[in-house]
C-alpha cells in the first residue's frame, strides 16, 4: 500500500509542473515616463545669416625683380616686418656690372671724340676768321662737333640705363608690410617679373568671405555688417566696401570686402564670424521649439501634442522653417483657427503660403 502512494504523489507532482510552464506569465505594468510639457507660443527669431571670413590687408603685392637672374640671397622671411627701402633679396649682379662697365668705356671714348671735334672746330673758327677757309670746311667741322656731342649723349644715357639695371639685382620693399609668402628660394633662375615675395602692406584691413548667389542682391554696397572673432573679443563693426561684380567660376560664390578699423582688426589670416545687417530677422514672430521635440515620422518632421482635456498624446506633422541657435523654428499654421501646420494644412493656397513666407522671412 506505500508503493502505490508514492508513484500517485511523484504523477501529481510532475503534473502541476507542466501546468505551471505552460500557463502565460502575468503582465507587467508600464512604467510611468515623465516628460517635458513645453507651451507654444509666437516669439521673435534672433539669429541672422552667418559667413565665415578672412582678415586680409586692403593691399597685398607680388614683389618681383625687374631683370632676370640667379637669386644668390633672401633675407625676409614669411611673417618678418620690413619697412620701406629694406633689402628683400638679392640676384647675381656680375653680368649687369660688366655691362655698366662697358657703358663706362663707351662714355669715356664718347667724351674723347666730342673732345678732339671742339678743339678742330675752334681752329677752323680761327682760320675762318682770317678767310683762310672756307664757310663750307667751317660748318663741317660744326657738323662733326654736333654729331660728336650726340654720340656722348646717347653714351650717357647707356650707361644710365645699365646702372639701373644694375640696381634692379637688387629688391627692395617698396612699402612698410608684413611678409605673408615667399614664392622663390635661393639658386633659382627667375624670369624679370616673376614673384619672389608677397607682402602684406599696413593700414587698412578687409574682411573676405563669399556669398551664394541667391543671397548677393540683399547686400548693397556701404550697408552695415558685425565681425567677430572666433577667438572672443568684442565684435568688431564694419561697412560693405565692395561686393564682386562676377560670381567665383569654381565655387559659384560672390565674393564680399568688408572695410574694419585696422587699429582693432584680428591678425591677418585670422578666421572670423560675418554677421551682415541686410540678412538679419530680429522681430519676426515665430513659432520655436527645442531640437529634442521633434522626431521623424516617415519624410516629415512631427511634435506629440497633448491633449489636456484626455490627457493623452498626438502625433502632429509639423514644417521646419529655419534655425535660430539651439532651437528649431516652425512654420506656421495658415490662420489662428486652423490647428495644423504646413505641409499637413490642405486649406491653403500655396500662393497665401508664399506671402507669409516672404513676409516674415522664413
Amino acid at each position: 500500500m506505500f508503493k502505490p502512494s508514492i508513484r500517485t504523489g511523484a504523477a501529481l507532482l510532475c503534473a502541476t509542473l507542466l501546468l505551471a510552464a505552460c500557463s502565460r506569465p502575468a503582465p507587467t505594468e508600464e512604467p510611468v515616463r515623465s516628460v517635458k510639457l513645453v507651451t507654444v507660443g509666437l516669439g521673435n527669431i534672433g539669429s541672422s545669416a552667418e559667413f565665415a571670413g578672412e582678415v586680409r590687408a586692403r593691399v597685398e603685392s607680388r614683389l618681383g625683380f625687374r631683370v632676370a637672374g640667379k637669386l644668390v640671397r633672401r633675407q625676409a622671411e614669411p611673417g618678418q616686418r620690413v619697412r620701406a627701402g629694406e633689402l628683400l633679396a638679392q640676384l647675381d649682379p656680375q653680368d649687369y656690372q660688366l655691362a655698366a662697365d662697358a657703358a663706362r668705356a663707351q662714355v669715356s671714348a664718347a667724351s674723347t671724340n666730342r673732345d678732339l671735334a671742339a678743339a678742330d672746330f675752334k681752329r677752323f673758327k680761327d682760320l675762318r676768321e682770317q678767310n683762310f677757309i672756307s664757310s663750307a670746311e667751317l660748318e663741317r667741322r660744326e657738323a662733326s662737333l654736333k654729331a660728336a656731342q650726340a654720340q656722348l649723349d646717347q653714351a650717357q644715357a647707356q650707361l644710365a640705363g645699365q646702372g639701373n639695371q644694375a640696381a634692379y639685382t637688387r629688391l627692395l620693399a617698396d612699402v612698410s608690410g608684413v611678409v605673408t609668402a615667399v614664392e622663390a628660394e635661393v639658386g633659382q633662375v627667375l624670369a624679370a617679373g616673376t614673384p619672389v615675395l608677397r607682402i602684406a602692406q599696413d593700414g587698412a584691413r578687409d574682411v573676405v568671405f563669399a556669398v551664394p548667389e541667391d543671397k548677393v542682391m540683399q547686400i548693397k554696397k556701404g550697408s552695415a555688417v558685425e565681425v567677430r572673432g572666433w577667438s572672443g573679443g568684442a565684435p568688431i563693426q564694419g561697412v560693405v566696401r565692395e561686393v564682386a561684380a562676377s560670381a567665383d567660376p569654381v565655387t559659384r560664390t560672390f565674393g564680399v570686402k568688408v572695410a574694419i578699423d585696422s587699429r582693432s582688426a584680428p591678425p591677418l589670416g585670422s578666421t572670423v564670424s560675418v554677421l551682415p545687417q541686410a540678412f538679419a530677422r530680429n522681430g519676426a514672430p515665430v513659432i520655436k521649439l527645442p531640437t529634442s521635440a521633434f522626431r521623424q515620422d516617415g519624410q516629415t518632421s512631427a511634435v506629440w501634442v497633448l491633449d489636456s482635456a484626455s490627457m493623452t498624446v498626438r502625433l502632429q506633422p509639423v514644417q521646419i522653417a529655419t534655425a535660430d541657435g539651439n532651437e528649431v523654428v516652425v512654420a506656421p499654421a495658415c490662420s489662428p483657427a486652423c490647428r495644423w501646420w504646413w505641409p499637413a494644412c490642405t486649406c491653403c493656397r500655396p500662393a497665401r503660403r508664399s506671402r507669409f513666407i516672404k513676409k516674415n522671412r522664413l
